[in-house]
């Protein structure tokens, strides 16, 4: 990938982490100018967003079940993924998150 493209997608990169508001705004400038490294944050952020509702519903009924602790290690992964997310955008690297992550590219291909 040409560093230029890096450069010109940084921007949208690190919006993209920006939770849902971020993402949206992300996916516009995106629309705009269009770049493989932009691209590729946006579907990764998407994926971790989407992951983070999951994790948060299933939150919701460990509590009730009283197996909150469970769910605690569940947000805490998701908020790690979103940490390493961030700095690759940050760094200019496209690096998948762990385990989802080549997944996320994939499902997602459609988006961005």
């Amino acid at each position: 990938m040409e560093n230029t493209s890096v450069n010109d997608g940084k921007t949208v990169a690190i919006i993209a982490y920006l939770w849902l508001i971020g993402w949206v705004i992300a996916l516009i400038l995106h629309n705009g100018n269009k770049t493989s490294f932009g691209a590729f944050h946006v579907r990764q952020s998407l994926g971790i967003m989407i992951l983070g509702i999951l994790v948060w519903i299933l939150n919701l009924s460990l509590a009730m079940l009283g197996m909150s602790f469970l769910g605690w290690i569940l947000s805490i992964a998701i908020l790690v993924l979103w940490v390493l997310g961030l700095i690759s955008a940050i760094q200019g690297e496209i690096k998948p998150v762990p385990v989802l992550g080549i997944q996320f590219q994939d499902w997602f291909k459609s988006v961005g």
